[in-house]
């Protein structure tokens, strides 16, 4: 009898790097994935970890995914297809605004970087990336400043219109407003979402932030700004040569 087995999730189609190991957040043992395992337990301390590499690509364009992957399905084709979506909705508020877009599309890559290796949502770190500096015009408009603590103030309004309109659940949304509500002070919030995208906006804004400084206070500075071990690696990589 022929083998009909998915292709998607047929070994024999896979590649080296479809399945690694990573460290749990919560104890840095290793745990290894398959890159289509959503989650782990982890065997030492219990803890559910989520697979930031999660790859379920097939599953953009098989008919059979829903009953194949169940709630999951919606939730990996959908990122990719509201990223989209959330970033001409971003163009549409700056306008030609071209420096704020640009800075906005740096964060989201960086973030996306940062999302490979930490466990987190991706839908809110995308969206939170995406969205992050939303409030700057109307910052500018009602107080003629850019600064982070008008941003913050008036950002979560304008992204939760945004996020509202295009269906996002009620908790998604008020996690992306945090986000963003909080994202030059970082106050009231801590979670793994909040971390990558405070990074990934530190990555793109520190040579501006700080042009001049020294190798050694540089490494000082980065030790002490970053907050994941993924954005802290990148820092390294790109402000200490």
């Amino acid at each position: 009898m022929a083998d009909f087995r998915c292709p998607g999730q047929d070994m024999r189609y896979w590649k080296p790097d479809d399945i690694f190991t990573l460290k749990c957040p919560h104890c840095d043992i290793e745990i290894e994935f398959f890159k289509d395992e959503p989650f782990r337990i982890c065997s030492a301390c219990k803890a559910e970890v989520r697979n930031p590499k999660i790859n379920l690509g097939c599953a953009k364009w098989c008919k059979f995914a829903k009953e194949c992957l169940g709630p999951l399905a919606d939730q990996y084709t959908n990122v990719a297809s509201m990223c989209d979506r959330l970033i001409a909705e971003m163009k549409k508020i700056f306008g030609d605004d071209k420096r704020r877009i640009d800075h906005a599309l740096k964060v989201l890559d960086f973030a996306e970087q940062i999302l490979k290796t930490e466990n987190a949502d991706p839908l809110v770190v995308k969206a939170a990336a995406i969205l992050h500096d939303i409030g700057i015009h109307e910052a500018e408009r009602k107080y003629n400043s850019a600064a982070g603590n008008y941003q913050e103030i008036e950002g979560p309004p304008i992204a939760a219109k945004i996020l509202e309109q295009l269906g996002l659940r009620n908790e998604v949304i008020e996690h992306v407003c945090r986000i963003i509500g909080s994202h030059h002070s970082a106050k009231n919030i801590d979670t793994p979402e909040f971390r990558i995208i405070w990074d990934a906006d530190w990555l793109v804004n520190l040579p501006d932030e700080f042009p001049d400084l020294e190798p050694v206070k540089t490494r000082e500075l980065i030790t002490r700004i970053f907050k994941t071990r993924s954005g802290l690696k990148l820092a390294e990589k790109l402000y200490l040569k």
